[in-house]
């Protein structure tokens, strides 16, 4: 089975992630894209970051009636900081007749050689990058093992999102109707 790989901290999951995963499907080979929800860093303190079960259990309400989306944990048992190269290898092995490719945004790109371990991902792995807006040109783009695709544009932020929140006005259309339940009746981003 090939799948995408899609990591964020989807803080909370909007459209935009899931338009993106969706073309990213849609435009690959790919039979199904997994979202990897990134636990809290250590090193970097969020106070705005829900707690990982909380982000997992809106991800999970949001692709529900997908089948070809997934949401996954792996990162929450993995030492901290995870990296990408070490998920990818305990991925591997979890699910040795899988074959994994990385879906990043093209602002990750321009940076994406100072990720640990960068060479392996882009040899056994691979990139599908989708367009993002003001994204400096990488020399990456011509990678045999990096592939472009045609997508929106999103820039949809999650950080608006929770400011639309804590001033209690409408993200309807800005998240899947059940996470905005979620959302409410559990009090999130107050």
């Amino acid at each position: 089975m090939k799948v995408g790989l899609f990591f964020g901290s989807f803080n909370p999951i909007h459209v935009g992630h899931l338009i993106i995963a969706n073309v990213a499907h849609q435009s690959t080979e790919l039979d199904q894209v997994w979202f990897i929800v990134s636990p809290q860093n250590p090193f970097k303190k969020n106070k705005n970051l829900l707690h990982e079960f909380d982000r997992y259990d809106l991800v999970q309400a949001a692709i529900e009636d997908d089948y070809h989306f997934r949401v996954n944990d792996v990162e929450f048992q993995m030492p901290r900081p995870s990296y990408t190269v070490d998920t990818l290898a305990v991925l591997t092995e979890k699910h040795p007749d899988h074959s994994f490719t990385l879906i990043i945004g093209e602002d990750n790109l321009g940076s994406f050689t100072k990720w640990k371990n960068h060479q392996v991902i882009l040899d056994h792995y691979g990139l599908i990058v989708y367009p993002r807006p003001n994204a400096q040109k990488s020399d990456l783009t011509e990678h045999a093992n990096v592939r472009l695709i045609e997508a929106p544009e999103m820039d949809i932020s999650a950080t608006l999102i929770r400011k639309m929140i804590r001033a209690n006005r409408s993200i309807k259309y800005l998240v899947p109707a059940r996470v905005e339940e979620i959302i409410q009746a559990r009090k999130l981003f107050i």
